[in-house]
C-alpha cells in the first residue's frame, strides 16, 4: 500500500466510525467483562513484524470496543460530544509531533499558547496574568497549591520541608479529591486539608470556612490556600466566589478557583454571573476538554501574577535546551513542571477560531436549556424523584421503588443493565448516603428527543427490574407458606 492509500483507509475508518456513532447506529458501548474482552482481542506484542492489514484490523476492533463518548446516550462523564475543528487540531498536533519547552522547536505553537493564555486571563479578569497548559485539572490544582506554597515560603524550593511551618488547606466537602492528592505530593499532608461544610445546594458555607481558619490558627498552623469550586462533580454547584475572596483577603490566604468542570461556563454572558468575584482569585483551573468539547487533554492553569509560575521552579541548569538568545522570553518550558509537553493549545485555538466567543456562548447556553429540559422530565415521571435542585449542568435523581430498603440497589441495577445492553450510559454518586443517578449535560449537540429516549430507557428498565423483584418475593413468600404448612 502507498502512504496515500494507508492514510485514505485510516480516514475512511474514522469517518465510518463517526457517522455510525452520530446516527445512533452504534450502541453507546459494546460492553464485555474484562476476561471476555481479553478472549476476543489478541493483545500480545509479537516478535515478528505485522502489516497494515493487521493494523487496520486492530483499529477496527479498538473502535468497536471503545466507549463512544460522542454518542447521544453518553451522559456519564463531565466531558462528551464531538468538536470537529478541535479533532482536526488533534490530528495536526500528532502529525507535527513537537514539544512546548522552547520557541525553537515550537514557534507557532508557542505564540498560539501565549495568545490563548492572554485571552483566558482577560476573560477571568486577570489583567496582568499568566498561565500554562497542564496534564489535567488535577495537575492544575496541584500547581495552584504549589504556587501558593512557594510564594509564602520561597526558600522551600531549595531548603525543602524540614523544619517548615505547618500549612493548612481549605476546600469544600464537595471539592475534587485532587486537593488531597496535591497536599500529599507537596508535603502538606491530607490531615491538614480542612473540608468545609456545604449547604443543601452543594455550595461552601462561609461561616464554616471562617470557623475552620480560626481553628487552624489556634493550632498554630499557617492557613495558606483556599480552593473554591466552579461546578462540583456531583451537583454542579458554584461556591460563592466573592464572599470567599473577602475571607481570603482578610486572612491573606491564596484563593484558587477549581473550574475543571464548570470553567467554560464563563464564556456565556448569560451565566457568567456564577463567576462573580473570580477576578479577586489568585488562580483558576479551566478545562476546555470538558464544556468546550475539545478532545482530552486540554487543561489550563491561570494565575493572576504573570511571572508566578516562573518563580515556582529553582534555577534550571539546562543549557542543552534553553539557550541564551533573542527569543528566550518565549521559552515556555521554564514555567512548567514538565519538560516534554504536548501541543494541547492548537486544538483549543482552532476550535475557538471556528466558533468564536459568540458561538461558544451559544453552545454553553444550549447546554443549560437541555439541563432545564431534563430537570422537567424528571418531574413528569411518577417513578422518578429529583434529589437536588440543579445548580448548572448536572441533574441528580432516583428511581422510586416500592421496595424502599432496596432502592439504592435497584437504581444501581438499572444503571448497570442499561450500560451492559448499550442503551444508555449514565453515572451516579451519593447524596446523604443515598444513591443519586447523575445525568450530565456536557454535549450541546444532543437534542430533547435524546433525553426523552434516556428517561424512557431508565424508567422502563426500572419497571422491568422492579417486577422481577416482586415475582421473586412472591415465590419466596409462597415457599415459606408451604414450609409452615
Amino acid at each position: 500500500m502507498t502512504r496515500k492509500e494507508i492514510l485514505g483507509k485510516t480516514f475512511e475508518l474514522i469517518n465510518d466510525y463517526q457517522s455510525s456513532v452520530a446516527s445512533g447506529e452504534k450502541s453507546v458501548i459494546n460492553y464485555h467483562q474484562p476476561h471476555q474482552l481479553k478472549d476476543k482481542i489478541d493483545l500480545k506484542l509479537p516478535s515478528k513484524a505485522g502489516n497494515y492489514d493487521n493494523l487496520f484490523s486492530d483499529i477496527e476492533k479498538y473502535l468497536k470496543h471503545s466507549v463512544h463518548t460522542s454518542h447521544k446516550q453518553f451522559l456519564n462523564q463531565l466531558y462528551s460530544g464531538e468538536n470537529l475543528p478541535a479533532l482536526i487540531g488533534e490530528f495536526i498536533t500528532a502529525l507535527t509531533n513537537t514539544s512546548m519547552y522552547t520557541y525553537e522547536v515550537a514557534p507557532l505553537a508557542t505564540l498560539i499558547e501565549k495568545e490563548l493564555i492572554n485571552k483566558m486571563c482577560r476573560i477571568a479578569g486577570f489583567t496582568d496574568g499568566g498561565g500554562t497548559f497542564t496534564t489535567g485539572g488535577s495537575n492544575a490544582n496541584m500547581l495552584a497549591m504549589m504556587s501558593a506554597r512557594n510564594k509564602l515560603l520561597p526558600d522551600i524550593k531549595k531548603n525543602g520541608l524540614m523544619g517548615a511551618q505547618t500549612l493548612a488547606v481549605f476546600v469544600s466537602d464537595q471539592s475534587h479529591y485532587s486537593f488531597d492528592t496535591a497536599a500529599n505530593i507537596l508535603g502538606i499532608g491530607s490531615d491538614h486539608v480542612y473540608k468545609i461544610k456545604s449547604d443543601s445546594h452543594g455550595r461552601m458555607l462561609i461561616e464554616d470556612l471562617v470557623k475552620a481558619i480560626e481553628t487552624s490558627l489556634i493550632k498554630s498552623e499557617t492557613p495558606f490556600f483556599i480552593a473554591a469550586t466552579a461546578g462540583t462533580t456531583l451537583l454542579g454547584a458554584f461556591d460563592p466566589l466573592d464572599e470567599i475572596a473577602e475571607i481570603a483577603q482578610n486572612y491573606k490566604i491564596w484563593m484558587h478557583v477549581d473550574g475543571s468542570f464548570g470553567g467554560s461556563i464563563i464564556l456565556s454572558t448569560k451565566y457568567k454571573y456564577l463567576f462573580n468575584g473570580i477576578e479577586r482569585a489568585d488562580s483558576f483551573t479551566w478545562n476546555p476538554h470538558k464544556l468546550m468539547n475539545v478532545p482530552l487533554i486540554a487543561s489550563v492553569l491561570l494565575v493572576k501574577e504573570k511571572d508566578r509560575l516562573l518563580k515556582n521552579l529553582t534555577d534550571l541548569d539546562t543549557d542543552y535546551i534553553y539557550h541564551d538568545n533573542d527569543v528566550q522570553e518565549y521559552n515556555l518550558g521554564k514555567q512548567s513542571i514538565q519538560c516534554g509537553r504536548r501541543v494541547d493549545a492548537l486544538k483549543v485555538w482552532l476550535a475557538w477560531r471556528f466558533y468564536g466567543d459568540e458561538g461558544y456562548a451559544q453552545r454553553i447556553n444550549r447546554m443549560f436549556e437541555l439541563a432545564n429540559y431534563a430537570r422537567k422530565k424528571v418531574d413528569l415521571y411518577n417513578q422518578l424523584q429529583l434529589l437536588a435542585e440543579p445548580q448548572s449542568l448536572t441533574i441528580c435523581f432516583t428511581y422510586k421503588s416500592d421496595f424502599e430498603k432496596e432502592n439504592d440497589k435497584l437504581n444501581l441495577e438499572i444503571r448497570e443493565t442499561l450500560m451492559k445492553k448499550g442503551l444508555s450510559l449514565v453515572n451516579y454518586g451519593y447524596l446523604k448516603e443515598k444513591v443519586a443517578i447523575r445525568l450530565v449535560i456536557s454535549n450541546p449537540d444532543i437534542e430533547e428527543k435524546d433525553l426523552d429516549e434516556f428517561f424512557e430507557n431508565f424508567v422502563q428498565m426500572g419497571s422491568v427490574l422492579e417486577n422481577e423483584k416482586s415475582i421473586v418475593q412472591q415465590v419466596v413468600q409462597a415457599e415459606k407458606c408451604l414450609i409452615i404448612e
